[in-house]
């Protein structure tokens, strides 16, 4: 049933809800998991499903991106799949930034409407899921739709942080209200009654036919997806939902960003690492194994090329090339690592008598924390948020939802504590 189609994962935005993960690098570029970034989860599942034509929209601190993105999806000579980035660029139509998801869209329509495609895909880049998108192309052209929304049924509790729908017997899509700040009117899109209530909510996903997504959009104003295409193509055109019931988590803030990421580290996590069959794709580095002295390891990730001498690290993601020093307690946190390793002899001096060395000193304490890459922390540092804070900004750390974030290349002395 399926048709040739494109894919656009939209990854342009600034990223203000994980600054300061993004004050160097846009959001699809942000590491997870200890050796991948956020941008190989969509990337991933296209080719999982055979989807190997895909556009990636950025305008945002979007260097690291392009870097990764060459480097790791590289296809064969022989085939006509690519992984291309778009970023926005002044055109004779266009001299201003993307103004939301559906306007960067918009000015990338030229693009998408020069090859033979049918059916346009469009992914975001923020979230945490593995899919077939076969199985939502499959609804889409069986059910005849113009457009069709991937959702997945949520609680009363998380309701109001996504757009809900209301679909008819046949699939179609015949209510849609985007992000309901009043509680009364959820009630109009509950499926079942008390505490077993479900909604229905959007995952930001969407199938398009080429030529609806042209009468949409071109010569139009709209700048949003949920907030305006969406209602107004459920007035002229049909709209159907295909439902998803596999783990999808939207990582876009830092709590949920730091609790996705250790989750991977359970044992029975809700998104699987191990996957033969849709394997999760990155940037191949070729990095040594990783060295652990003395150690206490427990329910934790450790990526490739770390030195490990720490006391103690538990329910932790470790990202490659960490290095972690003696006596250190590593609790609840996601230390990223470092972008490539330090050239000193083992027992030389620090960089200039004072800077500490690459990765985590000896006996520090981390706890609740978000270390980003490349950052230099001192011996004998407390990063606990010892004062409770929920938001608070440092030199070099900011605290984001009770959570400690230490920034990319920060350095911080011998003794610190935050």
């Amino acid at each position: 049933m399926r048709r040739s189609t494109l894919v656009a994962v939209l990854g342009g935005g600034r990223g203000t809800r994980l600054y300061p993960l993004t004050k160097y690098r846009c959001k699809p570029a942000v590491p997870l998991g200890g050796k991948y970034r956020l941008i190989d989860i969509p990337l991933s599942n296209c080719i999982n499903s055979g989807l190997r034509e895909v556009y990636v929209l950025t305008q945002f601190n979007s260097v690291s991106l392009a870097r990764h993105v060459s480097r790791t999806y590289k296809f064969d000579a022989f085939g006509r799949g690519f992984v291309d980035i778009l970023a926005a660029e002044q055109t004779i139509s266009h001299d201003d930034w993307f103004q939301g998801t559906a306007d960067a869209v918009r000015k990338n329509l030229t693009r998408f409407l020069s090859g033979k495609h049918q059916d346009i895909l469009i992914l975001a880049a923020d979230h945490l899921y593995r899919m077939d998108f076969r199985e939502m192309l499959d609804t889409h052209v069986s059910s005849g739709a113009d457009v069709t929304l991937s959702v997945i049924p949520v609680s009363p509790v998380d309701a109001n942080r996504f757009g809900l729908m209301r679909v008819a017997p046949d699939g179609r899509v015949i209510q849609f209200v985007e992000k309901p700040p009043d509680p009364d009117a959820l009630e109009g899109f509950a499926i079942g009654r008390g505490e077993q209530r479900t909604f229905l909510a959007s995952m930001g996903i969407y199938a398009f036919r080429l030529s609806v997504l042209r009468e949409l959009l071109e010569g139009r104003e709209e700048e949003d997806f949920g907030r305006q295409v969406i209602p107004m193509a459920m007035n002229t055109h049909r709209v159907v939902a295909h439902t998803f019931q596999g783990y999808w988590e939207d990582i876009g803030t830092m709590e949920s960003f730091h609790r996705a990421n250790l989750s991977l580290a359970e044992l029975d996590p809700h998104f699987r690492l191990y996957s033969e069959s849709n394997p999760l794709f990155s940037r191949p580095r070729f990095l040594p194994a990783t060295v652990i002295d003395g150690c206490l390891i427990r329910q934790s990730l450790i990526a490739d090329g770390c030195i490990i001498l720490a006391k103690r690290i538990e329910d932790s993601v470790i990202g490659i090339r960490s290095k972690i020093g003696i006596g250190t307690v590593i609790e609840n946190s996601y230390v990223m690592g470092a972008d490539f390793f330090e050239l000193r002899e083992p027992d030389g001096p620090p960089i200039d008598g004072h800077v500490p060395r690459l990765g985590i000193g000896d006996h520090c304490h981390i706890k609740n924390a978000i270390i980003d890459k490349n950052a230099r922390i001192g011996e004998g540092c407390r990063i606990v948020n010892e004062r409770g804070a929920q938001d608070f900004e440092g030199a070099g750390f900011s605290i984001r939802e009770g959570l400690v974030v230490i920034e990319k290349n920060a350095v911080l002395p011998s003794g610190a504590v935050i």
